[in-house]
């Protein structure tokens, strides 16, 4: 068993706090919240997805897009874990509607660099808004301690893959055009 040292806090009396160990019943309630609470932040958004004629898939790509502009290709398709056909058929979607821009790179033409356009950028801000109140009302009521352990928690079950992306800042110059983001 692995060691789960805790201390308990005021008013927490849930099942695993304080324990010495983490138990397999722990464990599994832990994956049972994360299934259920991915779950209910996406019912959260289906209504404002419909509207907008969008799938999940899509919303990923126009989230990871608002948070990590000018990937290429590629690495939107391995930080998404997604086949290559399933990718090239959702950026078809929102390219087409002119939510997404690709340009070529400088240096390597065959590359192709995503951005968000304007209207890209105002359509995943709103749905952003819509899971926003749930994830502010979740931590509200959690308080400062438990996000930082929340945080904590996600950061641990990630790759190292993914680890170095999320670590990994933006560069300040975009790619394609060789000028600081900020235009300068």
């Amino acid at each position: 068993m692995s060691e789960f040292r805790q201390t308990k806090g005021v008013g927490e009396d849930a099942p695993g706090d304080g324990v010495l160990f983490l138990r397999e019943k722990q464990i599994r309630l832990a994956q049972e919240l994360m299934v259920l609470a991915w779950r209910d932040l996406g019912r959260v958004i289906a209504p404002a997805l419909d509207e907008l004629a969008l799938g999940t898939a899509q919303y990923r790509v126009l989230q990871m897009l608002a948070l990590h502009p000018h990937l290429t290709v590629g690495e939107l398709q391995d930080v998404l874990g997604v086949a290559k056909q399933s990718l090239a058929r959702t950026l078809g979607e929102l390219l087409e509607r002119q939510l997404v821009v690709a340009k070529p790179g400088r240096q390597d033409r065959r590359q192709r660099f995503l951005a968000l356009t304007d209207a890209g950028q105002a359509i995943e801000a709103r749905l952003f808004a819509v899971q926003r109140e749930r994830l502010v009302s979740a931590y509200r009521e959690a308080g400062g301690n438990a996000v930082l352990g929340f945080r904590q928690v996600l950061r641990g079950m990630l790759s190292e893959e993914s680890r170095i992306f999320l670590a990994s800042e933006p560069s300040g110059t975009d790619p394609v055009k060789g000028k600081m983001r900020d235009g300068k």
